[in-house]
C-alpha cells in the first residue's frame, strides 16, 4: 500500500453546491510538478478563509486542496535548483486555487515556483509571515522604491489587527516609520501598540464617505482594505505620496476621484503577490529575513493543527482572527 496522509478537498456539485471534506490522499493524487515537498506548515489567510466558505471565487478547479502557502522539506525532485533535503517556501502562483495546495500531507509543484527558506528562520515562521506577511513586505518595498522613508512623515496601514496589517505595522515601525494603525478592533490596541504603531485611529474615520481631498495626515500607506476605506486614505495623502494597495476586505470598489492624483501628484501603487517575479520574492523573503523582529512575530501569531484549519478558515472571514494563524502540519 502506498503511503497515504490526510488533506482537505473542497468539491462542487451539479448544483454547484461546494462541501469540504478532510480525506486520505497518496503521492499518486498530487498534480503535476517536478518538485515533491513534505508540507511541515502552512497557513490560513482571508482568501484560504474564502476558498473553504466557498465566500468568494477562489477555488477554479474542482475538486481542489486548497491553501495557497506551506514550508517544508524537498522530498524528491527534478528541478535542477532543488535537491531532497532543501528547505523551501511558496506562496502563491494558483497554489490552492488551481493546483493542488497547503493543506495536504505532501504537495507537488513546479520547482520555479519555490524560494528558499531563509536560514534563521523555520517553517513555522516563514508560514507566521505567510502571503499576508509577505504581502505586507511588497508593499513596504514599493513605497521605499517610490521615495517614501521615514523622514517623509507618517504611514497609515489599514485593517492593521489582520495578517497583512499586523506584519507590515511591525516592519515599517522596525524601519523606523511613524506608523498610524487603522483598526476596526478598539480591543487591540495594546496588540497594535506592541507591535510598533504610534497611533491608533478607528476605521470608523475612514469608512464614511470621503471629500475629494481631506486634509493632508500621512506620507504613505498601506492598505488592506479597498473601497471607501482605501478612497479616504488617497483624500488624506500629502503631496507627491504613495499608497500601496494590496487587499479587498472591505470591496472591490474604489469610490474615489482623481483629485488626489492630479492636485496633489499621489501615487497608486498596485500590490500583487501571487505572481510577482521570482527575483522580486527573493528580495521579499531576505529582507522578512531581516526587517521582521521575530520577537514580534510570535507576538502576532497563533498556532494550530491540521484539524483546526477549517474552523479557523471560517473565523477568519468573519473577522474573528488577529494577526496569523500558523498550521503545524
Amino acid at each position: 500500500m502506498p503511503d497515504t496522509f490526510k488533506a482537505i478537498l473542497v468539491s462542487r456539485d451539479e448544483d454547484k453546491k461546494q462541501s469540504v471534506a478532510v480525506t486520505e490522499l497518496t503521492e499518486a493524487d498530487l498534480m503535476e510538478g517536478d518538485v515533491t515537498v513534505a508540507v511541515e506548515a502552512t497557513t490560513v489567510n482571508y482568501k484560504d478563509g474564502l476558498a473553504i466558505t466557498g465566500k468568494g471565487p477562489v477555488v477554479r478547479r474542482w475538486p481542489l486542496v486548497p491553501g495557497i502557502d506551506f514550508a517544508g522539506t524537498v522530498l524528491s525532485s527534478s528541478h535542477p535548483d532543488w535537491h531532497e533535503g532543501d528547505k523551501v517556501i511558496l506562496n502563491g502562483w494558483g497554489v490552492g486555487e488551481t493546483h493542488y495546495g497547503a493543506y495536504a500531507g505532501r504537495a507537488r509543484v513546479n520547482g520555479d515556483w519555490l524560494v528558499p527558506l531563509p536560514d534563521r528562520m523555520s517553517p513555522h515562521d516563514a508560514m507566521a509571515v505567510g502571503t499576508a506577511g509577505y504581502t505586507a513586505m511588497l508593499s513596504v518595498m514599493a513605497l521605499e522604491r517610490h521615495g517614501i522613508p521615514p523622514r517623509r512623515g507618517p504611514v497609515v496601514v489599514t485593517g492593521a489587527a489582520g495578517g497583512v496589517g499586523s506584519v507590515a505595522v511591525a516592519i515599517l515601525s522596525k524601519l523606523g516609520y511613524h506608523v498610524i494603525a487603522s483598526t476596526g478592533r478598539g480591543a487591540e490596541s495594546a496588540y497594535l501598540t506592541g507591535l510598533g504603531a504610534a497611533e491608533i485611529i478607528s476605521r470608523e474615520e475612514l469608512s464614511g464617505p470621503g471629500k475629494p481631498l481631506g486634509k493632508e495626515r500621512w506620507a504613505g500607506g498601506v492598505d488592506a482594505v479597498g473601497s471607501t476605506t482605501l478612497a479616504n486614505v488617497l483624500s488624506m495623502t500629502s503631496y507627491g505620496g504613495a499608497v500601496a494597495a494590496c487587499g479587498l476586505a472591505g470591496g472591490m470598489d474604489l469610490p474615489a476621484t482623481v483629485a488626489p492624483f492630479i492636485l496633489r501628484g499621489v501615487s497608486l501603487l498596485g500590490i500583487d503577490s501571487v505572481m510577482a517575479p521570482k527575483a522580486l520574492r527573493l528580495e521579499a523573503w531576505k529582507r522578512i529575513g531581516t526587517d521582521l523582529d521575530l520577537g514580534k512575530l510570535k507576538a502576532l501569531s497563533t498556532t494550530i493543527h491540521f484539524d483546526g484549519i477549517v474552523e479557523a478558515a471560517r473565523d477568519i472571514v468573519e473577522g474573528r482572527i488577529r494577526g496569523r494563524v500558523v498550521v503545524d502540519m
